[in-house]
């Protein structure tokens, strides 16, 4: 089947008509977007939306993330005629997924950056979707984690990465890629004794009060034992996810600017993030690919995989049964909400309209009006 959907399908960004579903078309052609998601910034039904954020001005060492998101959405094509492995659910059948596109910012007005970004996905968040981010670089997650706060409350942190990322600084608008937990943990946006950093190795005198797993003891007691350990901090907890390529060591992600040796196999990190499935995920990002220093690709194949296990990931928790509409009592026969944009506008749009009754259907807050 998907060898003769092969010789039929191409441009599926833009030339798919749904949003969920596998991507047959060849993987070397036609035009890219995320796992070849529908590029749209309608966000009506939508479970998650996939947004590039090609910055990369925070950086202390070598640049070229902001090429990233680009990098990422080109890798992942290898991955679209496939169900996830190892998850027992294809996600891409049964959550609503688009490409939302690229940031768009003055790049010559860095300043405003930041509250551009918080905009973004505070827009994504309204619509009733997630987001799983492209960097980019690593501050990008400090704007992404106040949109998520205003939301959700104080968050645990959940941070795969070779530095800390919490050296001291007060100035809450420089623009830092190495200072940015340090002053979420100073706004109340992530709770640090909820909180895990997990491949840390490199020093930082104050651990802000996170719980550290570093990469040794990954090596010494294995990526299942560490999965137990965070499930265990994390509990139920609100989690954002952000996964720094740099925590893989550069023999599995040479593209990255600040590479340290001594970092965890890629195969230890897809161990953890599908042995931690069932925390509450409710958002996630990877970042700091960098294409310039990834000649063979190996680092953006590495960046389009953790994305697609952060899918699998927040949907894991999510794979509820069948839902009954609050105002008719119709059951959906899909998984979950499958049909309920159709159904609403066809009976309900005078009621309350569909993109309005959307966010609070999915939050579970909405109340009966007819």
């Amino acid at each position: 089947m998907a060898l003769e959907d092969a010789k039929n399908q191409v441009d599926h960004a833009f030339t798919r008509e749904d949003t969920r579903g596998l991507s047959n078309e060849n993987t070397f052609g036609g035009a890219t977007s995320f796992l070849r998601r529908r590029y749209t910034k309608d966000l009506s039904g939508v479970d998650i939306a996939v947004t590039g954020i090609p910055f990369d001005q925070a950086v202390t060492n070598r640049t070229g993330t902001r090429l990233g998101p680009r990098a990422i959405r080109e890798a992942s094509s290898l991955q679209s005629p496939d169900a996830p492995y190892g998850w027992g659910y294809d996600p891409l059948s049964e959550l609503s997924i688009v490409d939302y596109g690229d940031l768009a910012f003055d790049y010559a007005m860095v300043p405003d950056f930041p509250d551009t970004l918080t905009a973004h996905i505070r827009g994504i968040l309204a619509a009733g979707a997630a987001s799983i981010c492209l960097g980019g670089d690593h501050y990008i997650s400090f704007p992404i984690l106040k949109a998520y706060t205003e939301k959700f409350g104080p968050l645990s942190l959940l941070q795969f990465d070779a530095h800390s990322d919490t050296w001291a600084d007060d100035n809450m608008d420089r623009i830092d890629h190495g200072t940015m937990f340090y002053k979420a943990v100073k706004l109340g946006l992530i709770d640090p004794a909820r909180s895990v950093q997990v491949g840390i190795r490199t020093n930082n005198p104050d651990t802000m009060g996170f719980n550290i797993i570093d990469a040794r003891e990954v090596h010494e007691t294995g990526p299942v034992a560490v999965a137990q350990k965070i499930k265990s901090i994390l509990g139920d907890h609100p989690t954002y996810v952000t996964f720094d390529i740099d925590g893989l060591d550069p023999a599995y992600a040479p593209g990255t600017g600040t590479p340290v040796w001594g970092g965890l196999t890629s195969a230890q990190a897809s161990i953890m993030l599908r042995d931690i499935a069932g925390i509450n995920m409710v958002g996630g990002d990877v970042v700091e690919v960098s294409p310039p220093f990834d000649t063979t690709g190996a680092t953006a194949i590495a960046g389009a995989h953790v994305a697609t296990e952060l899918i699998c990931l927040w949907g894991w928790t999510r794979r509820k049964a069948k839902k009954n509409c609050p105002e008719c009592g119709h059951v959906f026969q899909g998984n979950g909400w499958d049909g309920i944009d159709a159904h609403w506008r066809a009976n309900h749009d005078d009621i309350m309209p569909y993109e309005e009754a959307w966010p609070r259907l999915k939050e579970g807050t909405y109340e009966r009006q007819g």
